[in-house]
């Protein structure tokens, strides 16, 4: 950890003591998002895929809490509508603004996604240890933490990390990248469980692919170096509060593009601007009124 001088101006903003594959992804693509989402920890406003991916991952968490001869695409169905439910009133779906139209597409959408699971595997089959897992290790005095959407274990006893993915598959220049969040999560069950799982996978619901690797005791390490040298890199962005923009195709799904310094905007005005924005964009809407 980097030693402050007693003379030394205090750091620009607080140091984070923990951090998750996702964060730990953020900050390598770009150190300026990062600033605004884990930093200032500013609200974005949701999307369409990312919210769809919550609610059908919710609806499998539903199918794996019933029991095994339960499991069935008619109790996957009734699940969906659950958590469409539950999530009428979320931030997350209410911020979509979906009109009656996109609302019947959205739900369409889903309803093609868990359809694929079952082509994917037999759910009678699984036996799963833990649902939407919550997880965290300690390494020095950085926490590391994550949440596994399934946990279970294969024919001979061994862990099986398996988390599900609703967007497009990766080419195969860019499947080792995918698989970082779950070398992550082997590394958690490492450090939790003393066992590295027999075997991490994705499942890509929208094409139906699924893809496999065997964590080693050389990838379990190698998270914990990446990790340290990320969070490294990070205190002493958040001690010089020098974070730097890293353009990319990422740019065009960002939403703090409008205040980044690389398309022109002034990061200074997003703590006030990106929460009014957001406080706006779920305020309730005026209704019309027809004249008769």
């Amino acid at each position: 950890m980097t030693e402050i001088a007693a003379d030394a101006d205090p750091p620009a903003y607080t140091v984070p003591m923990s951090l998750s594959p996702s964060r730990v992804g953020s900050f390598t693509s770009c150190p300026m998002q990062f600033r605004f989402s884990s930093i200032q920890k500013l609200p974005e406003p949701p999307g369409i895929a990312t919210t769809k991916g919550t609610i059908v991952h919710r609806a499998l968490e539903l199918l794996f809490v019933r029991p095994t001869t339960d499991r069935t695409p008619a109790s996957l169905a009734i699940d969906l509508a659950t958590a469409l439910d539950e999530y009428l009133t979320h931030p997350d779906y209410v911020g979509l603004r979906l009109d009656a139209a996109a609302a019947a597409s959205f739900r369409s959408e889903c309803e093609t996604l868990i359809e694929k699971y079952f082509a994917m595997e037999d759910p009678t089959t699984v036996r799963e240890i833990g649902l939407e897992l919550w997880m965290t290790a300690d390494v020095g005095s950085l926490q590391l933490r994550g949440i596994i959407d399934r946990l279970e274990l294969d024919e001979h006893g061994g862990l099986v990390v398996t988390d599900y993915k609703t967007g497009r598959a990766p080419s195969g220049r860019f499947e080792q990248k995918s698989l970082a969040g779950v070398h992550f999560y082997a590394f958690l069950c490492e450090q939790v469980f003393g066992v590295i799982p027999s075997k991490i996978r994705l499942m890509y619901l929208k094409s139906g692919e699924t893809i496999e690797t065997v964590p080693s005791p050389q990838s379990v390490k190698f998270i914990t170096t990446r990790t340290k040298a990320v969070w490294s890199a990070v205190e002493r962005a958040c001690t010089t509060g020098d974070f730097r923009p890293n353009q990319s195709n990422l740019c065009n799904w960002c939403s703090f593009q409008q205040w980044c310094p690389a398309f022109g905007g002034n990061p200074d005005l997003a703590e006030v601007e990106a929460r009014a924005a957001y406080d706006a964009l779920l305020a309730p809407q005026p209704v019309s009124v027809t004249s008769p």
